[in-house]
């Protein structure tokens, strides 16, 4: 038996800063006596300060690791963000009926032994043309009235409604490695990795650096981004790409200003359908940050170029591009041996619901609770662990085709190849098949092996407009007014709400105030230099 006494994280960037300081954490790394967790990041290696969304699990993760909130506005120059308002995905722009909907981040507002509301909208109970956002949750009229999720007085990371972040990847990393290394005990080594040189039994041995030599460890968590550096080139762990189902595999980003200082900032990622895929836009406290991701079988770069630069306007006439190459897909044994990825180096699916860093928090979550205490438990964890991972990235797939499949669009070839029945997982067309009949409930999904509530696919289901026949089921509901009493006081609430919430920038501006308004700590006089 052979007892795990150091982990080492390669590469840092937001996958290697958080899962260094989530694994730093949870083995309590700070004691000389406990599981020591290092990293080593090249100084050669930039990092992309593009705007980053995530997913509302982030708010546990960071309190997890203990990262002040205010200090995390402060140095990721984060915003909050409610949910993703989706622009001309079900029709054209200059189509008659709906250009946009809402999918908010609040689960369904359900009164303690009162109807299930999803039923009675659909069979019309609530008030004609509101979408189902809006008639089950108060969220949406918030978030319309550039309300925050939480108020000043709220403790770290909390508030009446459900929220992720905004923020500034290169930033983040910055505050994770300073917190990584100030408080949770990360030993960090700034160098370059050479080659990776393996035991006898096909496990890493050590990792060759230019500037410090070999570094060692039981454990090697590979967070080198797209390249893989060790869980593909040394591990030779075979990637299992997804393009025949969700196309994307370019980007082109652009960071732009706000016209005027105080600007709105919607506490929202934008997402906005084109000819070839889809323009994020996401406000960060003095910039957008803005993308265009598109399939390079359906357009060239000049052309995706064009179509973002149409988009931003006279913001975005002197941008300087930045393009980006990725495909979909994972691999399926994200640990092999002694070497775990995490991050895109495991595996990568686009950004349309900002799942990038939530399947680095999942994949630190799955490592930190399976982790053995010996060496010789490896194989048994890295099983469940892969098991776990492929089957988080098969749903979220899933869900992801979902929002193009179901678009009634067909201006383009890329969205009539979108609803081709052959790019469209059997998992999903058993779905489907199913919600044609009766809307989609808990018991659909497995919990441990889901991204997604039920109610996001609620939410993007029927604000994509699929239609759920439920007539035959209608003599089933009879607390029709009861629903509509229901539909009613959740609106009633939102207006309540409207005095109770402060405006997005406001708030976001006070707590990076108060932030830097509190006193520094000051010199121990013990450790004062003699006059």
């Amino acid at each position: 038996m052979a007892r795990l006494k150091k982990i080492l994280v390669v590469g840092g960037g937001t996958a290697g800063w958080l899962a260094a300081c989530y694994l730093a954490k949870a083995v309590n790394a700070i004691d000389p006596l406990s599981v020591q967790v290092h990293l080593v990041e090249s100084p050669d290696i930039g990092l992309l300060g593009v705007g980053e969304a995530t997913f509302p699990t982030i708010r546990g993760t960071l309190a997890a690791i203990g990262l002040d909130e205010r200090r995390f506005l402060v140095g990721a120059t984060a915003t909050y963000k409610q949910g993703i308002h989706y622009r001309h995905w079900v029709r054209p722009p200059g189509t008659p009926g709906a250009p946009h909907f809402f999918h908010p981040f609040n689960a369904p507002s359900q009164r303690p032994g009162g109807p299930e509301l999803l039923p009675y909208w659909l069979l019309g109970a609530a008030p004609k043309g509101m979408p189902l956002a809006q008639a089950v949750s108060m969220q949406t009229t918030l978030v319309e009235h550039s309300r925050a999720p939480r108020r000043a007085k709220d403790p770290d990371y909390q508030g009446p409604l459900n929220h992720a972040f905004h923020f500034d990847a290169a930033c983040f990393a910055r505050v994770l490695a300073e917190h990584g290394q100030e408080t949770l005990g990360v030993v960090r080594h700034v160098a370059t990795v050479e080659r990776t040189e393996l035991d006898e039994h096909g496990a890493i041995a050590r990792v060759v650096t230019k500037e410090e030599g070999d570094l060692t460890a039981d454990l090697y968590i590979d967070c080198t981004g797209l390249r893989g550096m060790l869980i593909g080139n040394v591990m030779q762990s075979p990637f299992r790409s997804r393009a025949d189902v969700l196309f994307s595999d370019r980007a082109v980003a652009m960071q732009v200003p706000y016209e005027t200082p105080d600007a709105f900032i919607p506490s929202y990622t934008i997402s906005t359908a084109q000819e070839a895929g889809w323009i994020w836009d996401i406000g960060l406290q003095k910039r957008r940050g803005t993308g265009y991701v598109y399939s390079s079988r359906h357009t060239t770069q000049d052309r995706a170029e064009e179509v973002f630069r149409q988009y931003l306007g006279k913001a975005g006439r002197d941008a300087k591009a930045l393009h980006i190459t990725f495909e979909t897909g994972y691999r399926p044994e994200h640990w092999r041996k002694n070497c775990v990825a995490v991050g895109l180096a495991g595996g990568f699916v686009e950004p349309l619901e900002s799942t990038g860093i939530a399947l680095i928090e999942l994949a630190t979550y799955l490592l930190t609770h399976l982790l053995p205490g010996d060496t010789d438990d490896f194989e048994g964890a890295a099983r469940h662990f892969n098991e776990m991972m492929v089957a988080r990235y098969d749903r979220i797939i899933d869900f992801i085709k979902m929002h193009y499949c179901l678009s009634q669009r067909r201006d383009s070839q890329f969205w009539i190849d979108n609803c081709d029945p052959a790019s469209i997982p059997l998992t999903l067309q058993d779905k489907l098949a199913k919600w044609k009949r009766r809307p989609p409930h808990r018991l659909d999904f497995v919990t441990d092996f889901e991204m997604f509530m039920t109610s996001s696919w609620q939410y993007v289901l029927y604000g994509m407009e699929f239609k759920t026949d439920m007539e035959p089921m209608r003599s089933a509901y009879p607390h029709v007014e009861e629903a509509r009493r229901e539909f009613a006081m959740i609106q009633q609430a939102a207006e309540r709400a409207l005095d109770d919430l402060p405006d997005h920038r406001a708030l976001v501006e006070k707590l990076c105030r108060e932030f830097k308004e509190r006193p520094r700590p000051s010199m121990n006089s013990r450790d004062a230099v003699p006059g």
